[in-house]
Formats: C-alpha cells, sequence, structure tokens
C-alpha cells in the first residue's frame, strides 16, 4: 500500500513584501530614477535613487494617488495624511503626515539618495492608516521647511512614481 504525503501550506495575511518603481520626470525637470520598498518584520524600508537633480536641498513625500499623469505631478493630490495630522517633520509631537518623508541633499553630480525605514507604513495591508499601496513618491525641487501648511512649500514636483502592485 502506497502512502500519500499531503503538505498544506496556508498563506495567512500574505503581503507583497518588495516593489520596485521607476521615478519620471515632472514639471519640466530632468530628475528620474527609482524606488524600492520592502516590508520586513512589519518594518517598510525605502531606498530611492535619483539622478538629474538641481544641488541642494530637496523634499520628498507621499502623496495620496499613485496617479502621475499630469505633467506638473498634481494629479497625485496632497500629501497623504490618513491620520488627518498638521504638516511636520516626521516624528514631531506636535503632528506630521504619514506622507512627510522630509529632506535630502543632492551634490554637484545631480544624484539624490533617500533611506527611510517606519513601522507606521505597511505595504497592501488592510489598515488604512498605514497602508502605502495606491499612493506616489514625489520630489520636490525645493526644501520642505516643516512650517508651512498643508505642504511644506517645497516647490514643484519634479519627479513622481505611483505605488502599485
Amino acid at each position: 500500500m502506497k502512502k500519500i504525503l499531503l503538505f498544506v501550506v496556508f498563506a495567512v495575511g500574505c503581503q507583497r513584501s518588495q516593489i520596485e518603481i521607476g521615478l519620471n520626470p515632472k514639471s519640466g525637470s530632468n530628475a528620474a530614477g527609482f524606488a524600492l520598498l520592502s516590508e520586513k518584520n512589519g518594518v517598510v524600508e525605502l531606498s530611492v535613487t535619483i539622478r538629474g537633480l538641481d544641488q541642494g536641498i530637496h523634499a520628498i513625500h507621499l502623496h495620496e494617488k499613485a496617479d502621475c499623469s499630469s505633467v506638473d505631478g498634481k494629479s497625485t493630490g496632497g500629501h497623504w495624511n490618513p491620520t488627518f495630522e498638521s504638516h511636520g517633520a516626521w516624528g514631531n509631537e506636535t503632528g506630521y503626515h504619514k506622507g512627510d518623508i522630509g529632506n535630502f541633499e543632492v551634490g554637484t553630480d545631480g544624484i539624490g539618495r533617500v533611506y527611510f525605514e517606519t513601522d507606521e507604513w505597511c505595504i497592501g495591508c488592510e489598515d488604512d492608516t498605514k497602508n502605502i499601496l495606491g499612493k506616489a513618491i514625489i520630489v520636490h525641487q525645493g526644501a520642505d521647511d516643516f512650517v508651512s501648511q498643508p505642504s511644506g512649500a517645497a516647490g514643484a514636483r519634479i519627479s513622481c512614481a505611483g505605488i502599485l502592485e
């Protein structure tokens, strides 16, 4: 008599753990690159490399919609703010948007790199206050002042990527 072994694997709460997306120029810029998002043990890591930037400080945010169709990037809506907080620097006790990643510096070579990690995001979970799928990554021409409401006065949206499966 033959024995048949049956293995059953249950996938409970499976989430996509890694997404790579391209950042495309907006507002007449040449700013293009890629972003890698990954999730492990409840922490999401964002790694961005972008070329074609002006030297100086630039802001990077998550915006409400993964719609990069407009030439100025405004089709993405405002900063992603599912908890209805004031705009501010990430972690500020007086409030910040879940999309308020912050600023990064670009040297004379025009290349910028961002590394960010948080347990306040997830990739594809059912918590709308954490799920970043369907949002957009926006790089701005200028720096975020962390004060001006609702967006930090960071200037034109010069690169865009939708966070999609």
